[in-house]
């Protein structure tokens, strides 16, 4: 290494300026090249004579800015040039490595008066060259990086879309306002005459989901941005606001007495709604509802704070909008959070233990004619044996992004009862959450991969309004499904608003008809008057149709006269767990029925 260097900085000339140094010669070429790619510039310090000397002082300009050529001759005027808390700090790691014989990095900032102030990164270390001991280093700017720093450690503490503390950073400060509302009434913190009591308010804004659907989604943020400035401008400044959510915030309330809570949330509600927000879309009606939870001896952590003024919020939007609560022991400890958690754990559980079950409900072609075609109607078990409605535990599944499990857990088990009998065809539901996810929809599409003897004899049911939300995403999936051998049909068809077009591009291969316009269907002429519609909508487009929530004989004879391919309903047959055709050596109870008030629409 000593002999590399030596080397390098071989060919000695006269420095310009009053530094009559060594001066280095230019780099090698391929040395050069990598220092100017790496943003680099190389240089050698004589201790003796504080001269500097580089091998390339055109780099050494560029990265610290200075144009004077003999002001990067000597040391000690560069150094003159650096902010001077940060001079000691240089000295301090280069001295330390002489005496350690060890290698340093420091940064620095370092401005020519005009331009702004540059970071600058040294590195370098002590080396014995011509039995002198010189300070081999290198430099290079950090501007790029010190930024990214600056704006990854505002990111840790503030919201980056407000501009308000972020929710780790609340959860800290709340933490703090409990240990010191804790503390003893005669300690330093609590001097005489002084009101310490504090509350946590939790502010939620108002149908911001509607906001979002009329007015689109900038001028919801919109929305957002301007009730964070209203809520900030209506606190003193001892008190705390921040973003905990992305419709909420947190607000740390402190010196207040147990009456002056009720105060400050009117004056908070009175602060949103005082006039609309003009957004770029228009004006938008704003309000608020807060929920608010004193911070007591028996709130000992900020976490029992945040749940207890959730629950409070809760409590306040059952009233309406624009309305506040206060936390009591009156007030709903299970809010709606809690209650999805709870609702989370049954549903994992009853997965692990394989207490989802399939109902299976006939599909026939008219009346009397053999039952070989059935829609999986996903159930579930409590650990009691009882069955849990589906209503109670598919849209909890949906809300809580736990519903692609189900959706894979029916198509197991749907794969495995058609494997078991051959002469059978099943529809299965899927959600538009599995769809539209990509990662879902793949692990989904996998498992139909895996059991491509039986595809043939599945139909993938999505509802109308579901594929219509994004027409694009669903003719994806249909064309995989139906590359794999599968059937399409669109579910409770008629409740939406599906266009020709739409209709065309999904490659539809079933239409099942809403059964709102099935029941009754006999005497009523308007309803008949739109199945006939549809159903002429159908055969133009060669898809075969079903009909859902056939209730009686004459509907059912109505239908099949007007032309409907498939009948559907309980008057057709109730959802059971273990029908003959799919089990056909009677493994369960084959009139193991669900109960005849069970939701019809088989969420």
């Amino acid at each position: 290494m000593k002999h590399g260097l030596r080397r390098l900085f071989a060919r000695r000339t006269h420095a310009s300026g009053d530094c009559m140094s060594d001066g280095l010669p230019a780099a090698p070429d391929k040395l050069k090249f990598a220092l100017d790619a790496a943003g680099q510039a190389l240089f050698e310090h004589d201790q003796e004579t504080d001269c500097l000397n580089w091998t390339d002082i055109r780099a050494a300009q560029d990265i610290l800015g200075i144009d004077d050529e003999t002001v990067l001759t000597s040391s000690s005027r560069l150094i003159a040039y650096m902010r001077p808390e940060e001079i000691t700090n240089r000295q301090n790691a280069v001295r330390t490595a002489f005496e350690t014989q060890t290698s340093y990095t420091v940064e620095y900032r370092i401005g020519n008066g005009r331009d702004p102030l540059r970071w600058i990164e040294e590195r370098g270390s002590w080396m014995k060259i011509g039995g002198t001991s010189r300070l081999i280093g290198m430099i290079r700017k950090i501007d790029e990086q010190k930024s990214r720093e600056a704006r990854l450690s505002y990111l840790a503490a503030y919201d980056e879309q407000t501009g308000l503390l972020n929710r780790p950073r609340i959860r800290e400060l709340l933490k703090e306002e409990i240990a010191a509302c804790h503390q003893p009434s005669g300690s330093d913190a609590s001097q005489a005459g002084e009101v310490h009591g504090s509350a946590y308010l939790l502010v939620g804004i108002d149908r911001l989901g509607g906001i979002n659907s009329d007015f689109g989604f900038e001028a919801a943020d919109q929305v957002i941005a301007a009730i964070s400035n209203r809520l900030r401008a209506s606190l003193s400044q001892e008190h705390t606001i921040g973003r905990v959510a992305g419709t909420k915030f947190g607000i740390i309330v402190r010196g207040i007495e147990h009456d002056s809570v009720r105060e400050v949330c009117y004056d908070l509600l009175n602060a949103v709604r005082a006039d609309v927000v003009e957004t770029s879309r228009g004006g938008v009606a704003v309000s608020v509802c807060i929920g608010a939870v004193e911070l007591e001896s028996d709130v000992a952590t900020a976490e029992t704070a945040m749940s207890r003024a959730e629950a409070a919020l809760d409590t306040a939007r059952q009233t309406g909008p624009s309305s506040w609560s206060s936390f009591s022991e009156k007030t709903d400890v299970v809010s709606r959070r809690q209650r999805n958690s709870e609702m989370s754990d049954v549903i994992l559980t009853a997965l692990n233990e394989r207490r989802i079950y399939l109902a299976y409900q006939p599909i026939i072609s008219e009346p009397g004619a053999p039952q070989t075609k059935f829609e999986c109607l996903a159930r579930m078990e409590d650990q009691d044996g009882n069955e849990v409605p589906a209503p109670q535990f598919i849209p909890a599944a949906e809300r809580l992004g736990l519903v692609h499990l189900l959706d894979r857990r029916v198509l197991d088990l749907a794969t495995r009862s058609l494997k078991k009998a051959p002469g059978v065809e099943l529809n299965v539901n899927i959600s538009w959450e599995t769809v539209k996810d990509p990662v879902w929809a793949e692990g989904y599409l996998t498992q139909l991969r895996a059991n491509r003897d039986v595809t043939d004899r599945i139909t993938v049911e999505l509802t109308e309004t579901q594929v219509m939300d994004a027409v694009e995403a669903s003719v994806e999936f249909i064309a995989e499904i139906k590359a794999l051998g599968c059937k399409f049909a669109i579910d409770d068809f008629g409740a939406g608003y599906t266009s020709f077009r739409n209709l065309q591009a999904l490659d539809i291969d079933i239409l099942k008809i809403d059964g709102s316009f099935i029941t009754g269907v006999s005497s009523s002429r308007e309803n008949q008057l739109f199945v006939r519609t549809l159903l002429d909508l159908a055969r133009n487009f060669g898809m075969k149709t079903v009909a859902e929530w056939v209730d009686n004989d004459a509907d059912a004879m109505l239908l099949k006269g007007l032309g409907v391919d498939y009948l559907q309903g309980f008057h057709i047959g109730k959802p059971v767990r273990y029908p003959e055709a799919v089990y056909p050596d009677g493994a369960g109870d084959p009139g193991d029925e669900l109960p005849a008030n069970d939701d019809r629409r088989q969420a």
